[in-house]
């Protein structure tokens, strides 16, 4: 690893690892705003301000664009996630000024035309539709917005028909004029790259951004409840969740690792006990969503109306013995899973590129690879059980659903056999109101 890091004086981050065994290379700028720092009436405005980059500027219209970085044989791209929005591309070694030029034209110079403006409005509500039309699509969006009821963090990164429709070319500068501050910005590259040449390009291309960070993303909270759509569907779709860990925590290394021994791969225990040996579901994993000061611990299952009685027992008697029993071989090859993704991700300059911006807005600096295996390694059996036992008893669980789950058990019988209802739980809407322990109310 030969990673090297330096700032513009305005603020902007610009970090490299250099690959010299490449002849391409991966560079990107990741910007600390994301959907959670939206308002109610800016619900959707990051991702359509993302779309929006790539619809002409003043050097270059939306065709021009395209055709430029494709006469090299690049990509250029960009994602909209709940905490950062990331524009990127890929091309020769030979190429990267022209990267670097396109990137910093289409963060400093959009115009954002009216007329592409509608364009693009339609597109993503096509999007929003096709969301909409996937059950378990539609039921991740139901979990994280009963998770965070009310709360930038618990909404939809796509928005709404009527959010997305009310934006104008004003109200996407003000957004970004507001956001898109060098101080918030990471300018990151890996694979065949000069560090030096690529921090002389960054200075003349974005040195003209302007000064300080931007605005912080507003609290979390967590609350927890359930929100099921009961449809005539094959197959249900069901997600049941619990508080994480942020990415900061002490725990942060144990919960990932008790995610992979419940459901990280074929060996895992759901996989083992409720695919394999009971046949319940074709699909069972678990995962932890990390943000800056909250994290999801999530579990999700398709199965179908008939099997559905019988998985959720069965996923809930899992959860508690893993807060009662987990071994030293079982945390040795979750080690060896985390391990090998770790490095196999080092391998690679997307990768790469994304995981070291993604660091530095997290802790402010690069984790060496042998300081994370370290951590890593340091996790105990005892560490997963007590992390289990604490994420499981003593947290309100979110329940999400969508198919044919009228017959689910709900969300207050959930927490409590596992031991952490906070109080009884009114009876839960058949249509998704957020009923039960304390979530509040839909918008």
């Amino acid at each position: 690893m030969d990673v090297r890091i330096s700032r513009l004086d305005n603020g902007l981050t610009i970090v490299t690892d250099h690959m010299p065994h490449l002849e391409t290379a991966a560079l990107g700028v990741w910007v600390r705003v994301g959907s959670r720092n939206e308002t109610e009436t800016q619900h959707g405005l990051t991702h359509l301000l993302e779309h929006m980059a790539f619809k002409g500027t003043k050097r270059r219209s939306a065709r021009e664009i395209a055709e430029q970085i494709e006469a090299v044989g690049g990509e250029l791209n960009a994602s909209t996630s709940v905490e950062n929005t990331a524009y990127y591309a890929r091309v020769l070694a030979d190429d990267v000024p022209l990267a670097v030029d396109l990137l910093s034209d289409i963060l400093g110079n959009s115009m954002f035309d009216p007329l592409e403006l509608k364009r693009e409005q339609h597109v993503i509500l096509q999007e929003i539709g096709g969301a909409q039309d996937s059950p378990e699509d539609w039921a991740f969006d139901l979990m994280q917005e009963t998770a965070w009821p009310g709360q930038p963090i618990g909404r939809t990164i796509l928005g709404t028909p009527q959010t997305v429709r009310s934006f104008s070319p004003d109200s996407i500068r003000e957004y970004l004029d507001k956001h898109y501050r060098a101080g918030s910005m990471v300018l990151s590259a890996a694979g065949k790259v000069d560090h030096d040449a690529i921090v002389k390009l960054a200075g003349e291309c974005f040195g003209r951004f302007p000064e300080g960070p931007g605005a912080g993303f507003p609290a979390a909270s967590y609350r927890g409840g359930e929100n099921r759509r009961v449809r005539e569907l094959m197959e249900a779709q069901l997600l049941l969740a619990f508080e994480g860990k942020p990415y900061k925590h002490p725990d942060y290394y144990a919960i990932q690792i008790l995610a992979a021994i419940l459901g990280g791969g074929m060996s895992s225990r759901l996989f083992q006990e409720v695919r394999e040996t009971r046949g319940l579901c074709y699909a069972v994993y678990a995962f932890h969503w990390a943000f800056t000061d909250t994290g999801l611990f999530g579990i999700h299952a398709a199965s179908g109306e008939e099997d559905l009685e019988e998985l959720m027992p069965v996923l809930l008697g899992e959860l508690i013995r893993a807060g009662e029993r987990i071994d030293e071989e079982e945390v040795a090859r979750a080690r060896a899973q985390i391990r090998a993704s770790l490095m196999m991700a080092m391998e690679s300059p997307v990768a790469r590129a994304g995981q070291i911006a993604r660091q530095m807005m997290v802790y402010g600096r690069c984790l060496d690879p042998t300081e994370i295996v370290e951590r890593i390694d340091a996790v105990t059996a005892e560490d997963v059980r007590r992390v289990a036992a604490e994420t499981f008893a003593s947290r309100v669980p979110t329940l999400s659903a969508v198919g044919p789950v009228g017959k689910l058990m709900e969300a207050g019988d959930i927490a409590e056999r596992l031991g952490g209802a906070r109080a009884a739980a009114p009876e839960a809407s058949k249509e998704g109101s957020y009923a039960g322990l304390g979530a509040g109310r839909p918008h």
